[in-house]
């Protein structure tokens, strides 16, 4: 057989097969690509918005997480969970450095949180529009609560925050019971109001910051933002009304907070105010924060509506 006749017989060999094969019901031999994953939880969102204070006399930024369900439930009003910044941080700090988005997915909640600076939260004593705390206390909340679909009472209200936002939230929740159900503390500088002496004050690389919010030793705006000090002389009907206080400190804490916050959860205990004190290995970072916000939003679960 010639070369020719050999190609011509092969291609009608493999044409015949071929035609057989297609009318067959033989079933087709394929391989399945494998299945992706997809997370279809819807994602919550997040913007930072500016408030034009007339306490601060300046537009005052803020960030706000909103729940995934905000622009699909309509007709639902939502908790708020306000979140306050360490010193020398800013309101985007806990978006930034932390899984808050995240944790954030699990909850109701408006997450609010506000720029402090490095202003302790409190009205100062020496700067006429510095005054974070009556900022907060007056104008976000009400901001929050006109513009956005929120439940307006102490119920659905709570407040936490780091280092400098941790005293603040506590002396948050201590002076302005009426605005908030549960108050938290990580790290919280608990004590700051109350550093008077000079070697207190130079030991905490802070003195500047603390004698230009809180005054001297003996001012008036320190005694207003002691909140050891405001614990220890509260009766027992104005401790009934308080909201349950969070306070957490890490054994490892850098700048000596552990003992702080031990001597105030004392107090807390000998005044027989609700709360809970948790020491845990841990050190004044966004690693122990990123836990503790963590914490908190679960235990919230048992106070906020």
């Amino acid at each position: 057989m010639n070369k020719v006749k050999f190609i011509v017989l092969w291609a009608l060999i493999c044409a015949f097969t071929f035609g057989v094969n297609a009318q067959t019901d033989k079933p087709q031999i394929f391989i399945a690509a494998p299945k992706v994953a997809v997370d279809t939880k819807p994602a919550v969102k997040v913007e930072n918005l500016t408030l034009k204070s007339k306490l601060m006399n300046r537009e005052m930024p803020y960030r706000i997480i909103f729940p995934a369900s905000y622009n699909s439930a309509v007709n639902k009003r939502f908790a708020v969970v306000y979140l306050l910044h360490g010193y020398s941080g800013h309101f985007d700090n806990w978006v930034d450095k932390t899984k808050l988005t995240e944790y954030a997915q699990s909850y109701d909640y408006i997450i609010v949180m506000p720029e402090g600076n490095n202003g302790w939260y409190s009205d100062s004593a020496t700067v006429p529009n510095d005054r974070y705390e009556t900022y907060i206390a007056d104008e976000l909340i009400g901001e929050v609560d006109k513009k956005f679909r929120t439940v307006a009472d102490r119920e659905h209200r709570a407040i936490a925050g780091l280092s400098m936002g941790g005293f603040g939230a506590l002396k948050f929740g201590i002076k302005y019971p009426d605005k908030f159900i549960l108050a938290g503390s990580f790290s919280g500088a608990v004590s700051i109001a109350s550093y008077k002496s000079k070697e207190e004050l130079q030991r905490r690389i802070l003195v500047t910051s603390i004698i230009g919010t809180f005054g001297d030793a003996e001012s008036e705006v320190r005694k207003s933002n002691d909140i050891l000090q405001i614990i220890g002389d509260m009766s027992k009907e104005k401790i009934a009304g308080l909201p349950f206080l969070y306070l957490d400190c890490g054994t490892e804490d850098e700048l000596g907070l552990l003992g702080e916050n031990q001597k105030f959860a004392e107090i807390l205990t000998a005044k027989k105010v609700p709360h809970e004190f948790r020491q845990l290995p841990g050190k004044h970072n966004w690693k122990f924060w990123d836990s503790q916000v963590d914490e908190f939003l679960r235990l919230s679960k048992r106070f906020v509506k």
